[in-house]
């Protein structure tokens, strides 16, 4: 036997990485929330500096586990961490606003009208560009989708079906992205479903949708199905208006 197959042939130990303990990863998520949303609350302002200790006895878990966590949100941008210094909270200029985790937190904190604003106008600048697209590109079956949805939106919203209206209203915004053909808007599908299911969960939306409004989700649809692209983007333009004169009370109180 050559050396090649005699290497083969040994029997070595296998090392095998352990396995997180599910009380252990449970604690990891907690603190990951709790945390998280301290921050951005603001409750642990920019430029304050933790101990590893100091999480430790405040939340009444392991070192291990304020590491781990302390990893996880130097990566979202909301933390830096050395050795000697401690854990420093960075300014929101760091953050990954696009993580699907700030957005929620940020709106379940006492920045949610500045979240809603700022995803809003986000959506206004992107959203009639991807329905204008998408009356060009947009696959068969994804336009007739899009027709479909809108529909079951009409019916859910006048039954105050707000549950179902929700899921309806997430699916048709997502596909609208997706059908742009444009691979960087599509990535936009997270953060429009962390902004209506938001606005849903604090009683932002109305429980009966404008009846406008839902006409104009079937505006855009059948836009996008007859290939019609300055309708499709016109309509949207229209829904982002409503949405955000909805919300004006609210940004303005």
């Amino acid at each position: 036997m050559n050396d090649l197959a005699s290497s083969f042939s040994e029997k070595r130990p296998l090392k095998v990485r352990p396995k997180t303990k599910p009380a252990t990863r449970w604690l990891h998520g907690r603190l990951i929330e709790q945390i998280g949303l301290a921050i951005c609350d603001q409750e642990l302002a920019t430029g304050t500096v933790v101990k590893t200790e100091e999480f430790e006895q405040r939340y009444g878990v392991s070192r291990s586990v304020v590491r781990e966590t302390v990893r996880v949100l130097e990566s979202m941008g909301l933390v830096s961490s050395t050795r000697r210094v401690g854990v420093v909270v960075l300014p929101p200029s760091r953050w990954n606003l696009y993580d699907p985790q700030i957005i929620r937190w940020r709106l379940a904190s006492s920045a949610r009208i500045t979240q809603l604003r700022s995803i809003t106008e986000l959506r206004y600048a992107v959203e009639p560009e991807a329905a204008r697209l998408a009356a060009i590109r947009a696959p068969l079956i994804n336009s007739t989708e899009l027709v479909a949805l809108a529909r079951r939106m009409k019916v859910a919203g006048q039954m105050a079906d707000v549950e179902l209206f929700l899921a309806l209203d997430v699916r048709f915004h997502q596909l609208i992205l997706e059908s742009s053909g444009n691979e960087m808007f599509a990535k936009l599908d997270t953060l429009v479903e962390e902004v209506l299911t938001g606005r849903t969960t604090y009683g932002l939306m109305p429980i009966h949708p404008h009846e406008e409004a839902l006409q104009l989700h079937i505006d855009v649809a059948n836009a996008i199905q007859k290939g019609i692209p300055e309708a499709a983007h016109d309509s949207m333009v229209a829904i982002m208006q409503r949405a955000i004169g909805e919300m004006n009370t609210t940004w303005t109180s």
